[in-house]
This record gives structure tokens, sequence and C-alpha cells, in this order.
């Protein structure tokens, strides 16, 4: 699988209001043009609330 940049990752959910759904972080990455590994990636999380940015890149980590 692709490991994904937490960096690059932050940079397509750039604006998101903490706590945020998995569709809601998708829904932006899609909006700023994450590219196809980020959005898989975000769709592979599981269907919860994201309560920081830190925890949105651990839970990626753990799904590539």
């Amino acid at each position: 699988m692709t490991t994904i940049n937490p960096i690059q990752l932050q940079k397509y959910l750039k604006g998101v209001d903490y706590p945020a759904s998995k569709r809601e972080l998708i829904s932006k990455a899609e909006k700023l043009g994450a590219d196809e590994p980020v959005r898989k990636a975000l769709e592979q999380l599981p269907d919860q609330q994201f309560q920081t940015p830190a925890e949105v890149s651990q839970a990626v980590a753990k799904e590539t």
C-alpha cells in the first residue's frame, strides 16, 4: 500500500473544524484537490468523529 505523508495529508484537510466526521474529511480533501491515494486512505477510515488532525494522521497510518 502507499504510505501517506502526514504533512501532505494535513494540506488537504486545511480549514477542517474539529471534531469532524469521516465524510467531512473526505469532502474537504476533495475540495482542496486531494490526489487518489489520499482520498482512498480517508475512505478507509472508520466512521467516527475525529477530534484532532493528529488523530486523523494516526488513523490513516494504521489503515495504510
